[in-house]
Order: C-alpha cells, then structure tokens, then sequence
C-alpha cells in the first residue's frame, strides 16, 4: 500500500495550487488524484478551441444534468465541469477576475464566530492573489508581476466589443481599465490567464514545473470512491481507475479539492453528511454534517442578443478560408483573432442604483449567442450578445447523492432565478442592456434584437425561464462557517468538522459566492489551504 505526507483529491485550479506550494515548501511526498485527462490538447490551449469542445461534446467535460426544476417549466439545467488536469483553469474563458474586497471582507465576519479563527479580511487574502499573478502589465498594491500564474491583456480586440464599451460609456458608466483594481464598477476590458496566445491554466502553471519531480504523484482518471476514516481521523483514499480499485493512505492531511459538486458527493460517500440523507442510501454515518451539499450558489445566466448588419464579429471565423487564415497569422505572428477568447469586453454595472455596488457582470459576445433550437428558428449570421450574471443570487441550491454507488452522478438543483428577487434584477437587467443595444456606437451596427422580443414583465420572466442557464461558478455546498452554524460544514482553518486531518479546498468552501468569476479565487483558496496545512497561518 502507498503512503504520502498529503494526499490531493482534485486537479483542479484550487488542487494545483496546493500541491504545488506543498511539494515546494513542505518538503514532502504528495499524491495528487484527478478524475479527468491530461491537459495538453491543441484546442485546449489555444483562447477560443475550448468553445468549440463545449459545443460539440468532449471527455474534457463533465456535464452535470441538474434533476427537473418545476419554477422554470420543468427544464433541466446543464452544468458542464472540467474533467481535466487544471480542472476550469483548463476550459474556462480564461478571464481573471477576482471578485471585490467586500466579499472577503463578508467572509471574514461570518467566520470571525471561530474559536480558532485565522483572517479573511481582504487585505490578508491580497498577498496570495498577488503571490500567484504574474501580470504583463500591472505591478502596484493590488498586482503580482513575478508569480508563475501568466495574466495578461487579451491579444486581440473585436470590433464589436470595442462599441460595446463606447456605448456602456454613453450610458454614464465609466471606463475601468482594471476590474482588479481600486473600484469594480464600470467598462472595459478583461485580463487573461494568457501568454502571448498560449492557455495558462493551473496545470501548466503549478503543475507541469513539477512533473519530474519526485516528490509529486499525480494520477489521472482516477475516481475517488471515498475517504478512509478511522478513529475520527481521515488517513486515507479509496479510488478506481483501469486496473481496478486501490487504496492509499497519509501521514498527514487529506485535502479534498474535487468542485462544488462533487467534493459534497465524496464527504457523504464518506459518511460525512445529513444523517438522514446518508441513512436513506445504507450509508454508515460517521459525523452529521447536514450543510453538505446545501447552500449552492452559481451565477444565473441570461443573455441580450442581436443581428448586425454588417460583417462584424466572429461568426463564420472558425471555418473555411477564415480558419486557415486565423491559424496562419496565429503561428506566423503570434496573433490575432486565435489570442483571443472573444470575450474581451465587459462591465460591472448596478442597472437600478449605478453608484452603489455592481450587482450585474456582462460580457459582450460578438455572436448571435443562443441555444441550436432557437438558432434554427431565427437563422445564424452576423451578431451580437450581452451575456449578463447576476453577482449575489440569492437562490440556493443543493446536491444530493443518487446512491450509495460512486459511479453514480450527484443529483443536482441550482434553482436559477427561483428566488423572485434574483428574477426581478435579471428582469431590470434585461432592460438595461436592451438599451446599451440600442445606443451609439453599438446601434448603429444592429440591424434588429433577437431575443428577447417581449420587454413586458410577463415576456421577460418567460424568457428568463426558458433561457437562464450556469455561468459555470458552482460554489458553497460544503461552507466555511462560524461555530455556532449548524450548516457549517468547515471552520474558518478549512476543516472537515468532527474529523481531524481533512481540510477542503475549492469552491465548495465559500459562505458566500464571490461577485465574478471564480478561477482565480479558487486558486487563491488553494494557495491558503497551503499556507493552513504548514502552519504558515
């Protein structure tokens, strides 16, 4: 049987990070478990390949199919997950965007209830993003330059996100050259973890460095069946892979950092978990934990789109003559359109109260953004969508076990919008970029708005019911929480409560979901789950 000082549950962007930081200031032998395949994959690393995975299905991809929800008409949500080394630093869009300081602020109020608690304020949380970043252009209080995450700015800007900022700034919003930065409000442009075209995913930065290095065990399609527990203490793995199913064991700490939705899968698997969920499939429970898989949170999706009338954008661009063309200026020069995601424009905006916190992210998509059916009934061509998130829903969901079989995917219910609040800011939204289309510069490249065409209440509730989808930033199944929350399922150290030795580390932990995208906190929480199991904290 194999023994390890650490062992990781998860590749992911948060798991990376720490098995990095671990093997290079720990000193010791870590074993890292990932479920997915190996990273390296032309369309992975190049900015925009990974769409084209999505779209035509790919074993890079886990898609969680959530269980029917009644408030939008019985739909099944999507929910795809990375099943890569890297995890969604591997698929994502790649923007870097770490949320704002309030958010950690918040953290650390809620988690300041501990009787052994370590700070979340954000000016303790700051060092570790800055101690990852290794920005191209930024070097000042709130940027990195020299770590080995690479960020930089997009290598090349569409046309129509251009007018997209012009137009958000006739709105009255102003133009923020660093969503990072001093303020999180207002029109710009996202930072990339890009290098001069090439993907920088936690993979590439955290993990590839160490391959040779005989300290770091990594494993690939490996399914982690469940924790070993013993006396209280968790000091082992049971996991499967194509030679069938093997168990490992830790000196000292297991580190789950499996995702949202699977990281509360694998405790109750454990037996950590509701009672009475665990006892209804047969499962033997080991500590009562009934915050495991409850308090999902992810940013609902909901998107403005419109038919240009001209040749702008980027439909079209990754066929034919326009695909040899777009490779060949790639691998020649290094640039255009393949350096980009295609989502380089974005805004931070408060539709209802502009000078309070932003409560809505856009992203301009210079596509006709919408779902194959409903491409089919309009016609594909030349477009544009604003791709608009709600940053603090207020809906929550859960997951759930299927079985008590680990080949079983979790049972998941995100409860987009089923919260009338959330419904009603998607709706004032709407509204808002409605009307961002319909100012110059960006009207007058449109020809008509596709979707949606009813801007009644009623028309656009029934909109958001048949269109909202994941944004892809599953959090908070498995929170950090003060002692006396009972739904606390971590401490503010990142504990498993009522087992020594297992901390969590991914987005699982998070009491609240941060206002943006989620890659970089995530390898932030890995970089200070290092920091906890050293004893740097």
């Amino acid at each position: 049987m194999d023994h390890f000082d650490h062992i990781i549950i998860g590749g992911g962007s948060a798991g990376s990070v720490a098995a990095s930081r671990l093997v290079e200031d720990g000193g010791g032998r870590i074993l890292l478990l990932e479920a997915g395949h190996h990273h390296r994959h032309p369309l992975l690393d190049m900015p925009p390949g990974v769409f084209k995975l999505l779209k035509n299905g790919s074993k890079f991809f886990t898609t969680h199919q959530s269980v029917p929800q009644e408030h939008l008409g019985g739909r099944r949500a999507e929910i795809p997950q990375g099943n890569v080394l890297g995890g969604g630093s591997t698929v994502n869009g790649q923007a870097y965007v770490r949320g704002r300081p309030s958010d950690y602020d918040a953290w650390h109020a809620i988690l300041r209830g501990n009787n052994d608690a370590v700070s979340w304020e954000w000016a303790d949380i700051l060092p570790h993003f800055k101690r990852l970043e290794g920005n191209q252009k930024f070097n000042d209080e709130f940027h990195g330059c020299d770590g080995k995450l690479v960020v930089s700015d997009p290598g090349y800007i569409d046309d129509m996100a251009r007018w997209f900022v012009q137009s958000l700034q006739a709105q009255g919003e102003p133009f923020n050259p660093d969503f990072n930065g001093r303020t999180q409000r207002g029109v710009g442009y996202f930072q990339f973890t890009n290098n001069r075209g090439q993907r920088i995913s936690a993979a590439y930065a955290f993990i590839e460095p160490l391959m040779k290095n005989p300290n770091l065990a990594v494993r690939l399609e490996t399914q982690v069946q469940r924790i070993i527990i013993e006396n209280g203490r968790a000091v082992g793995v049971v996991y499967r892979d194509k030679n069938g199913v093997h168990e490992v064991r830790a000196k000292g700490e297991i580190i789950l950092s499996a995702g949202a939705l699977i990281t509360p899968k694998i405790l109750m698997l454990s037996g950590l978990g509701p009672a009475d969920h665990l006892d209804s499939h047969g499962i033997d429970v080991i500590e009562d934990l009934p915050g495991v898989g409850q308090n999902l949170k992810d940013h609902p999706d909901v998107s403005v789109v419109a038919r240009a009338n001209g040749p702008y954008g980027y439909w079209k661009q990754d066929r034919g003559w326009n695909m040899l063309r777009n490779g060949l200026e790639f691998k020649l020069f290094g640039r255009g359109r393949i350096t980009t995601t295609g989502l380089e424009a974005a805004c931070f905006v408060n539709p209802t109260d502009p000078e309070a916190l932003p409560t809505h992210e856009a992203y301009c998509i210079p596509v006709l953004y919408l779902d194959d059916e409903k491409l089919k009934e309009i016609g594909d061509g030349y477009g544009v969508s604003i791709q608009m998130v709600l940053l603090k829903p207020h809906s929550t969901g859960e997951v759930r076990l299927a079985s008590a079989n680990p080949a079983d995917m979790p049972l998941v219910s995100p409860n987009f919008l089923k919260d009338p609040r959330d419904m009603k800011a998607m709706i004032a939204g709407l509204r808002y970029f409605r009307q961002t289309m319909q100012t110059k510069p960006l009207a007058d490249k449109i020809s008509e708005i596709v979707a949606p065409l009813d801007y009644s209440d009623d028309g656009l509730t029934d909109h958001c019911r048949k269109v909202v989808k994941t944004n892809f930033h599953p959090a908070g199944t498995a929170k950090m929480g003060a002692d006396g929350d009972p739904m606390a399922v971590l401490d503010a150290r990142m504990r498993v409560r009522g087992v020594e030795g297992l901390r969590i580390c991914d987005m699982s932990t998070v009491p609240e979901i941060p206002a943006g995208n989620t890659n970089a906190p995530a390898m932030m929480l890995g970089d200070r789950c290092a920091d906890l199991v050293l004893g740097k904290l």
